[in-house]
């Protein structure tokens, strides 16, 4: 009888190790397409029309200033609990503008009508950067290149 256990089990053990190296060996799945519910990602500007009016505006009036476009907050801002990760890492700022050395000097928003009744949002968003110690500026258009030059003076 015991002889017969030991025989079992080893079959056991026997089957568990053949299964998990025959899966080891199939390596990843590739996605089937019907996961992705029958839409394919396509390809998009980075920029709106607007933002990039928005982006030569600003090289234009601060060509001494490093200007970067769509910059995720997750490049900007950290934090070590998941909880607050999730406050910003799929947030994006318009534009970032920097020095020579890459320190940040400002935050810029574009705003249009589309933030309009999103105030609130815009403020929180606006919050989560200046608590972090970046100077914050919307802009609600494109502004003239005087502007923006007299407010990085």
């Amino acid at each position: 009888m015991q002889t017969i256990m030991l025989v079992l089990i080893v079959l056991v053990i026997a089957v568990v190790v053949i299964a998990a190296l025959s899966k080891k060996q199939q390596g990843p799945k590739e996605i089937p397409d019907k996961a992705i519910e029958g839409e394919k990602p396509r390809a998009c500007p980075p920029l709106t029309k607007n933002e990039q009016a928005m982006f030569f505006r600003l090289q234009s009036a601060l060509p001494t200033l490093i200007v970067l476009s769509q910059v995720s907050f997750g490049a900007l801002l950290t934090a070590k609990s998941r909880g607050a990760r999730n406050t910003f890492d799929r947030k994006r700022a318009d534009f970032v503008i920097c020095d020579k050395s890459f320190k940040v000097l400002a935050v810029i928003e574009l705003d249009d009508s589309s933030h309009d009744g999103r105030e609130a949002q815009d403020a929180n968003r606006d919050k989560l950067l200046k608590d972090a110690g970046y100077r914050v500026l919307r802009y609600r258009g494109i502004p003239d290149i005087e502007q923006v030059a007299m407010d990085f003076r």
